[in-house]
C-alpha cells in the first residue's frame, strides 16, 4: 500500500466555553460527582456554540482551510453522534461540498464506531489512495466533529466525560514516490502504522448496567494498551520508541491508569488541552497533535501515537512521524 501522510490540520472552535460544572448541574449531578469531574478528571471547560453559530459552518471553515484552495478526490466525515441538527435538515452533503467548492467530490460519513470515527477515516483514506480511483494521489479531505451541545444528554457520559462542540479537518495524501510523482508535496505527519480493536461485550453502549460500566473502565485501559502495542508493531517500532502520545481526552484519571499499565511516562502524554476544552469526541488526539506542533514541542523525526477510544468498545491508534512539511 502506498505511503501516505497527514497535512494542513485546521481546528475550528466555537465562540463560547461553558463550565463543565454548569453542564453537570443541569443534569442533576451531585456536588461530589461534580468535584470528581473537576479535581480528578481535570475537566473544567467545554466548547459550546454561541448564539447564532452553526456547527456546519465550523466544519466548512475547517475544510476550506485544510484544502487551501485545492480540490479533494474524496471527503470523509467522521462523527460520533448519529443525530445532529444540521444532518436532520437534509441536504447537508450538497451544501458542504458547495461551500468547499468541490460539488462533484464523493462524500461519505463514517459513523457507528463512536469516537474512533475520525482516526478510522485515516485508514479508509489510505485504502482509497491505494485503489485505482485514488491513483492520482488525492488528496482525501477528512472532517471530524460533533454538535455535542445539541442536548446535555448527548454530551454527558455518566462517570466518564462531557463532550463539546468542535470541528477539525486535514488532508491525507500519498507521499512522493516514483519519478512521475516527484513534485508531490511532502506531508507534515508521515503515516507509519496503525491498528484497531474492539471488545464486543460492551455493545449496549450507554445502556450498560453499573456492573458493565465498571468492567468497561478496566477493559478500556487494557484494550488501549493492546491496540497501541499492535500499532507500534505494525510501524516496525516498540512502544518505547514513541516520543509522544496524543490521547483521547476523556479524563485525566484514565491516562494516569494507562501510563501505569503501559509504562509510558506521563510527561509524554499530551494532556494540555484537557482543562482548556475537554473532550471533543473523535477529534481529541488530532487536536492534541496540532496543539503540540503549534507550541513547538514536536521535532522532525519524532514519532507520535494518536489514540481514540469509543463506547462500544472501540479502539483506534495511528502512528505518525514528524517530517519537514513541503505543502
Amino acid at each position: 500500500m502506498s505511503a501516505v501522510g497527514l497535512s494542513r490540520m485546521s481546528v475550528q472552535l466555537p465562540g463560547r466555553l461553558e463550565a463543565v460544572d454548569d453542564i453537570l448541574a443541569r443534569n442533576g449531578r451531585r456536588s461530589t460527582e461534580r468535584r470528581m469531574f473537576s479535581k480528578v478528571y481535570g475537566l473544567r471547560h467545554s466548547p459550546t456554540l454561541a448564539p447564532g453559530e452553526r456547527m456546519e459552518q465550523l466544519l466548512a471553515t475547517a475544510g476550506r482551510r485544510a484544502l487551501d484552495g485545492g480540490k479533494a478526490a474524496l471527503i470523509l466525515y467522521g462523527h460520533t453522534l448519529l443525530i445532529q441538527q444540521f444532518g436532520c435538515r437534509g441536504g447537508f452533503s450538497d451544501w458542504l461540498r458547495a461551500e468547499l467548492s468541490t460539488p462533484d467530490t464523493p462524500m461519505y460519513g463514517v459513523s457507528h464506531v463512536n469516537c474512533v470515527s475520525v482516526l478510522r477515516s485515516v485508514e479508509l483514506a489510505r485504502r482509497f489512495l491505494a485503489s485505482p480511483r485514488g491513483a492520482d494521489g488525492g488528496p482525501v479531505l477528512v472532517l471530524g466533529g460533533d454538535h455535542g451541545s445539541i442536548s446535555d444528554r448527548s454530551r454527558f457520559i455518566p462517570g466518564m466525560t462531557v463532550g463539546g462542540d468542535a470541528a477539525l479537518a486535514f488532508t491525507v495524501t500519498r507521499e512522493s514516490g516514483p519519478e512521475s510523482e516527484s513534485r508531490r508535496p511532502r506531508p507534515r505527519y508521515r503515516y507509519l502504522g496503525g491498528a484497531s480493536g474492539r471488545d464486543t461485550r460492551f455493545y449496549r453502549n450507554l445502556r450498560m448496567s453499573q456492573a458493565e460500566l465498571a468492567l468497561f473502565g478496566k477493559v478500556s485501559c487494557a484494550g488501549a494498551v493492546a491496540t497501541l502495542a499492535a500499532a507500534a508493531d505494525a510501524a516496525g517500532l516498540a512502544v518505547d520508541d514513541l516520543d509522544w502520545l496524543m490521547p483521547h481526552l476523556s479524563n485525566a484519571m484514565f491516562w494516569r491508569t494507562f501510563a501505569a499499565a503501559s509504562g509510558i511516562p506521563r510527561d509524554r502524554i499530551c494532556l494540555e488541552l484537557l482543562p482548556e476544552q475537554g473532550h471533543n469526541f473523535g477529534t481529541d488526539a488530532l487536536m492534541a497533535l496540532d496543539r503540540a506542533d503549534r507550541d513547538g514541542r514536536l521535532k522532525t523525526g519524532q514519532r507520535c501515537a494518536l489514540i481514540s477510544l469509543g463506547q462500544g468498545a472501540y479502539f483506534q491508534v495511528v502512528i505518525v512521524e514528524i517530517s519537514e512539511e513541503s505543502c
